[in-house]
């Protein structure tokens, strides 16, 4: 079932959370925050919305980070029922799709909770100051990638926040699989 999280709730403090990657290591919200911005991600591999963006996430991504944007993309799903989600599987897509940040596993949920995440993907873009500034979509795509020349929302309005702080006031909210949560 598609879900359309809410817009941006501008200057919320962003949660800290501590959480593994797929090998063990852990990763806080200070160790992946950028000195000009923070992108937090939430995916999973079983998305159909994810996996029709997953090239331009890992694309953006990689830009962002020469802007001086930290990355981190967390999975929340239930993996009892949703096991080609679980760290195992995490760690292929990682690899699979040469990601260039940490993709890190939310077994309790309590994360995804307190970023009030509702879908995937679903992005959060803080300014360097821990403040939301973007909860909008990647682009135009949905369940099948828009066509290549869409406008870049979430890389066009990150590295706004990299330069100014400030997010742009006009945001279209994300849409994709709801979070699987536990029963």
């Amino acid at each position: 079932m598609a879900v359309r999280p809410p817009v941006c709730d501008f200057g919320a403090k962003a949660p800290d959370f501590t959480l593994p990657d797929p090998d063990g290591r852990m990763f806080s919200f200070s160790d992946i925050a950028g000195p000009r911005g923070t992108l937090v991600m939430f995916l999973c591999n079983h998305c159909p919305y994810v996996q029709a963006v997953i090239d331009r996430i890992r694309r953006d991504a990689a830009e962002l980070q020469g802007l001086g944007v930290g990355i981190v993309a967390i999975s929340a799903n239930d993996v009892t029922e949703y096991p080609q989600d679980g760290p195992e599987q995490m760690k292929i897509e990682a690899e699979k799709h040469g990601f260039t940040f940490p993709y890190l596993y939310d077994e309790s949920q309590d994360v995804a909770r307190a970023y009030g995440a509702e879908c995937t993907p679903d992005f959060f873009g803080y300014n360097a100051a821990g403040e939301l500034q973007y909860r909008g979509r990647l682009d135009a795509s949905g369940r099948n990638p828009a066509p290549p020349d869409a406008r870049r929302e979430l890389f066009e309005a990150m590295a706004q926040i990299a330069e100014t702080g400030q997010g742009p006031r006009e945001q279209v909210a994300s849409m994709g699989c709801s979070i699987k949560w536990k029963a």
